[in-house]
């Protein structure tokens, strides 16, 4: 066997291989893994469609609507799709601990599943957070320096203590 017809029976193969690796990616059951991305708003009108797949919903925590009991360690509040008072709404649900900056207002992802009562289950919940820092001028408090970041929007109930 001539080195060029070895190298056009590798390149011939790899082609194979390569081939069935895309027909596997592009017929096989891949679909069944992706997990959707939406507002409460896309979601809610997803309808039928939203019953069942993992999810991850996006948006703001919305004003006055945390409940936290730290004795059976259960947490719900609404997650909406803007600040505005008319903002589409999910109830989400969770058995977690809330992570140290979730409060009302600030962006979240939370990802789970949404069921036929309209709520949202979720087992993950991701803060969203402005990516700039500021440090505390001169002089400035630690505790007013907090306050100035969450603009005096932290609540005791808010946070587990």
């Amino acid at each position: 066997m001539t080195p060029v017809v070895r190298n056009r029976l590798i390149l011939v193969g790899a082609l194979l291989v390569a081939g069935a690796g895309l027909g596997v990616i592009a017929f096989g059951k891949i679909g069944d893994n992706l997990v959707y991305y939406w507002s409460p708003a896309e979601m809610i009108s997803q309808g039928e469609k939203a019953f069942g797949p993992t999810i991850r919903l996006g948006g703001v925590v919305k004003p006055g609507s945390i409940q936290w009991n730290a004795e059976h360690t259960s947490l719900k509040f609404q997650v909406a799709t803007d600040h505005t008072p008319e903002a589409a709404a999910v109830t989400v649900q969770s058995t977690e601990v809330p992570p140290a900056m979730f409060r009302e207002g600030i962006g979240v992802v939370v990802e789970g599943t949404f069921d036929k009562s309209q709520v949202f289950s979720s087992n993950r919940l991701m803060v969203n957070h402005s990516n700039e820092y500021r440090a505390p001028k001169p002089g400035e408090k630690p505790r007013e320096w907090k306050e100035s970041l969450s603009d005096g929007s932290v609540t005791a109930t808010a946070r587990p203590q």
